[in-house]
């Protein structure tokens, strides 16, 4: 049964708490613990998780927000679960943090923790909601409006990310494979297929796998489990076929094996779809090849603000998927939400995020994407770009009218398909300097005298990006780079980027939590920043007055200059 907890609101009188000594509690309540207390474990709105428990009378919950805040403590410090628990039984500041001022008070068994997730993940997988998700972005607004933080300029990076996965070869895990529906046979089963199972079950798959050495052997040996996973899952479909551990090994045969006429070829490794199966325990993994490394998980993309009116910048969106994402489908896909929550009207990535799609949706909302650097073939410097000419555009986003760079206007045309023209004055061009040293695109036409220009709708957005692009260059700031240190914060308490825990859903909630306390961190450090200049400003107040005082006692008590007598 959902119970709210509103004990955290009525401090005790005696406690461990309250028995610190004045200057060392002031110092606990200055702390992370007491930023996360009052920024984010006060603002979590349990009643939305009420659709986790039962309905009917039975034993009240464990309090919501203190199981939410151990999972965000726990991802912002890296900690195992035996280390959370351990905090939350004996660390003072992990105590206080979560509306607890007396040691050993509402204890509870850490299985509470695992039925939670649980929970979590079933709800997620029948609805489609992530409960975690929807706080964090309910709160983080909330911050956002109270904190006074401009949200209109932002930026966006992405990054790869590990989930708690073997990094097994290929003959590795089809050998897994076979012993995965070893476990999953009966004894009868077993006994009946102990030919095809016999080889591959005597040691572990990675054993196995170690000991094939050469291109040439493993081909060999891709072929026989090849053949022994044919016949197995032949003999085991008519009773184990709607069983997940069977759809899953069939699902890792068909895409490493062809299968003609029930002779079973090995694929080439360049046939292999990177969507493929990497793990049989994560099968929301992927395969990436970037930038000369070799990935296997997931990508995480993270959206900030970064107006530098701001004194603090938070972070508003973390995204997860699988690692063959590009970024351009990680920005269509937030920036409906970004555009529901914030005032987003600067968007400021890196060359791999535009598509053709972002910049229909980024012009329908009115948000200038300003990239850091551009994928296109770099322009001939000795020839004009269409980002020198300039541009009118009508409220569907599309040319109404074009500026060569010597001032001349042109109508824009559409074309017969899907490209636009425009027509400049011949008397004009003719005599342009920029046409006399063949600088300029604009052309004259065979049977019409004036200058031509043709360019399609994608190129016309390129050009508008490849500008914006050049002003940004040339400005004081580079708004965007800071985001990088955002994401290394974000994967630092993650040794190289490994998450300890698998499935897209665990790795969304636990990046999700790294990112609260990010900036739960930052939030702390500008309050006490804020307190530390009011400070000064007050002491420099004080001094000013006690100065001001002691001139105006000077020149009310400075005796009398008495004439001199002679």
């Amino acid at each position: 049964m959902f119970r709210k907890n509103e004990k955290h609101i009525q401090p005790a009188l005696i406690s461990a708490i309250q028995d610190l000594p004045e200057k060392q509690r002031a110092r606990l309540e200055q702390s992370w613990a007491g930023t996360f207390y009052r920024e984010f474990f006060c603002r979590i709105n349990e009643s939305a998780f009420a659709v986790l428990y039962a309905e009917q009378p039975s034993r009240p919950n464990v309090p919501v927000n203190v199981l939410v805040g151990l999972e965000v403590i726990k991802a912002g410090n890296g900690w195992s679960d035996e280390e959370m628990y351990d905090a939350f039984l004996y660390n003072l500041q992990v105590r206080y943090a979560l509306g607890y001022d007396r040691i050993g008070e509402g204890e509870f068994d850490i299985r509470t923790v695992y039925n939670f997730r649980r929970r979590l993940s079933e709800y997620s997988a029948l609805q489609g909601i992530n409960l975690l998700e929807e706080a964090f972005e309910q709160i983080t607004d909330q911050q956002i409006v109270e904190l006074k933080v401009h949200t209109g300029f932002q930026r966006m990076d992405s990054t790869q990310v590990a989930s708690n996965i073997l990094d097994a070869s290929r003959l590795h895990l089809l050998v897994e494979g076979v012993q995965r529906l070893h476990r999953l046979a009966n004894e009868g089963e077993q006994q009946q297929l102990a030919e095809w199972f016999s080889p591959f079950i005597e040691d572990t798959a990675g054993h196995y796998a170690y000991q094939v050495k050469g291109q040439k052997a493993t081909q060999t040996h891709l072929e026989k489990v090849g053949q022994a996973l044919f016949a197995l899952l032949t003999a085991l479909k008519p009773v184990h076929e709607s069983e997940v551990p069977y759809q899953v090994v069939e699902q890792l045969f068909q895409e490493n094996f062809h299968l003609d006429e029930k002779e079973v070829r090995p694929k080439a490794n360049r046939e292999i779809p990177a969507s493929s199966l990497q793990s049989l325990d994560d099968l929301d993994a992927s395969y990436r090849f970037k930038a000369n490394q070799h990935y296997k998980g997931y990508v995480a993309n993270i959206t900030e603000t970064c107006d530098p009116k701001n004194e603090l910048q938070l972070i508003t969106k973390v995204q997860v998927a699988a690692n063959i994402t590009t970024d351009g489908q990680l920005l269509n896909e937030a920036l409906p939400n970004l555009v529901a929550r914030t005032d987003l009207d600067t968007l400021f990535t890196d060359g791999a995020y535009p598509t053709d799609d972002n910049d229909e949706a980024l012009w329908q909302h009115g948000i200038q994407l300003i990239q850091t650097s551009i994928r296109d073939q770099k322009p001939d410097p000795q020839r004009f770009n269409l980002a020198d000419f300039e541009f009118e555009l009508n409220q569907a986003g599309e040319p109404s009218c074009v500026t060569c760079p010597q001032g001349q206007s042109a109508e824009v045309t559409q074309g017969q398909t899907s490209g636009r023209f425009a027509r400049f004055p011949a008397e004009v061009c003719a005599t342009c300097p920029f046409q006399l040293e063949e600088r300029c695109r604009a052309k004259p036409q065979k049977q019409d005298p004036r200058y031509f220009i043709y360019f399609t709708l994608q190129e016309m957005r390129v050009a508008l990006r490849r500008k914006a692009y050049l002003a940004y260059k040339q400005g004081e700031h580079n708004l965007r780079a800071a985001v990088e240190a955002t994401v290394r914060s974000v994967k630092h308490p993650f040794p190289a980027g490994k998450l300890p825990v698998r499935g897209k859903f665990r790795m969304t909630c636990m990046l999700i939590a790294a990112v609260i306390f990010v900036n739960v961190r930052r939030i702390s450090k500008f309050k006490a920043n804020s307190t530390e200049n009011s400070s000064e400003n007050s002491a420099q107040e004080l001094s000013f007055l006690v100065v001001l005082q002691q001139k105006f006692f000077a020149l009310s008590f400075q005796p009398p200059i008495l004439p001199v007598l002679g």
